[in-house]
């Protein structure tokens, strides 16, 4: 296992104070969002080993892992100040994991939507946007079986490859609620806060979400706290999400989900 950079939870960023009231778990999750403000983005840092293996890196972060250490350390609970390092590391498998056991390349949540209802069955999120949004899609996963040439673990390995179609087709055909990109206003709406993890849906065919960061409201415009591939570190977005997502074409909505309050 790979642990590098600890961060602390008691540094508060003077950002915070541009956000939108936000409920406690909310709190935690920008003001340890924000801990990782101008933190390098660096794709497939947990692709280091041939075995597959927990690998904890906050030094190096990028849109999926970013959001995944944001939501271990604001589940922890801090003792003066600090969280527990075997806390974290044991939130971040659970989260990563399905039903928290490592066992080969294939047990890692590789697809998102997978990612959202493992964390949704621990207790440890709620889906928002399935109570406050009537528009849905549904499931059609198939990118990581029919792409095996981009993936490491797979090209080589055609048991790994029959492992994750049957993954695939065990989520296809579920429905989710979202926010299709024509319905999210600048200014966002009452119910997204402060602190949600907003996941982008993607029409690219076999995908399921394309990017992941958390909500940041600046001056009573949406935006996006978030890894960023194209400016290399995590970054507030300067532009509204809703500009974000006019300017990307693959991108047709958001998902909302929620850390649970205690």
């Amino acid at each position: 296992m790979r642990l590098t950079t600890w961060i602390s939870v008691a540094a508060l960023c003077v950002l915070w104070t541009l956000a939108a009231p936000a409920q406690s778990g909310n709190s935690r999750m920008v003001k340890n969002g924000l801990e990782f403000l101008d933190r390098p983005y660096v794709a497939h840092t947990l692709e280091v080993n041939d075995k597959e293996e927990l690998v904890i890196n906050c030094d190096e972060v990028d849109c999926t892992t970013f959001v995944e250490y944001t939501l271990a350390m604001s589940l922890c609970t801090p003792h003066n100040g600090e969280i527990s390092e075997p806390e974290f590391i044991a939130k971040v498998q659970q989260l990563r994991y399905r039903n928290g056991t490592i066992n080969g390349y294939t047990s890692r949540l590789h697809y998102t939507s997978e990612w959202i209802n493992n964390a949704i069955k621990l207790g440890y999120i709620e889906d928002v946007a399935a109570k406050n949004s009537p528009y849905t899609a549904k499931l059609e996963l198939s990118f990581m079986s029919t792409h095996p040439q981009l993936y490491k673990h797979l090209k080589e390995s055609p048991d790994n490859v029959a492992k994750m179609r049957t993954i695939e087709q065990s989520l296809s055909g579920q429905e989710f609620h979202y926010v299709p990109k024509d319905k999210l206003p600048n200014n966002g709406l009452p119910w997204i806060q402060s602190g949600d993890i907003l996941c982008l849906v993607s029409n690219t065919p076999g995908l399921d979400l394309a990017h992941l960061g958390l909500a940041f409201y600046v001056e009573g415009k949406l935006c996006l706290l978030h890894a960023s591939s194209s400016q290399k570190k995590v970054v507030i977005s300067k532009v509204s999400l809703r500009e974000m997502m006019k300017r990307n074409s693959n991108w047709t909505g958001v998902r909302v989900l929620r850390i649970q309050s205690e």
